[in-house]
């Protein structure tokens, strides 16, 4: 055997015994491995929450909605089923103090029966016993597209995309400032109004 062979051979050997004792370690969950492993969609929400204001968007998304370009759009996909997806990120805007939901349903979703998309009435149903008492107003598809998009350019637009196959069933949380509410504001505009300075 020649010896560019063996240095070779041997270089192998050192880079293999060297990649075998490190596995394991690796593997029982090193810090290396767990900065390599993304946040579950409740992870990167609870993370993003505290950061999310006024003006930005929260969209709970059926599994068709397109994946927008917008410079402001980030999509998680959650792997679940709207409605539960739906339950926890309310329950978390519900319990933060800074933020609440102004609520948007797709207007088309009310036309979509049973025989256009199975189990549409059923989850139309129970998505409006969810919402029931938070105002949530029926707005055409393509014009909350619009606003997600003009949003996006400016401002964060977080989707989390579920498992749901019925169409027109997203729920838009366009976030509002928790602790400000519109009759204060309403009333401060007018003080300013009325005052000639």
């Amino acid at each position: 055997m020649n010896r560019t062979r063996i240095i070779a051979l041997a270089a192998l050997g050192t880079y293999l015994a060297v990649g075998l004792a490190a596995g394991p370690a690796i593997e029982k969950g090193t810090a290396m491995k767990d900065a390599a492993r993304p946040l579950s969609w409740e992870a990167r929400f609870r993370e993003l929450l505290p950061a999310l204001g006024h003006r930005n968007w929260v969209v709970v998304a059926d599994s068709a909605f397109p994946l927008q370009v917008s410079p402001g759009m980030e999509v998680i996909t959650s792997g679940e089923d709207l409605l539960p997806v739906l339950d926890k990120v309310l329950a978390a805007i519900d319990n933060s103090k800074h933020v609440r939901p102004r609520i948007y349903l797709d207007k088309e979703l009310a036309y979509v029966s049973d025989d256009l998309s199975s189990g549409a009435e059923a989850f139309r149903s129970q998505l409006d016993s969810r919402l029931a008492g938070r105002g949530a107003q029926p707005v055409l598809h393509e014009e909350l597209i619009g606003r997600l998009d003009q949003t996006a350019k400016v401002f964060k637009v977080l989707m989390i995309k579920t498992n749901l196959a019925i169409p027109y069933t997203s729920v838009f949380l366009e976030l509002d400032c928790g602790y400000w509410p519109t009759a204060s504001e309403a009333k401060m505009r007018d003080k300013m109004k009325a005052d000639k300075r």
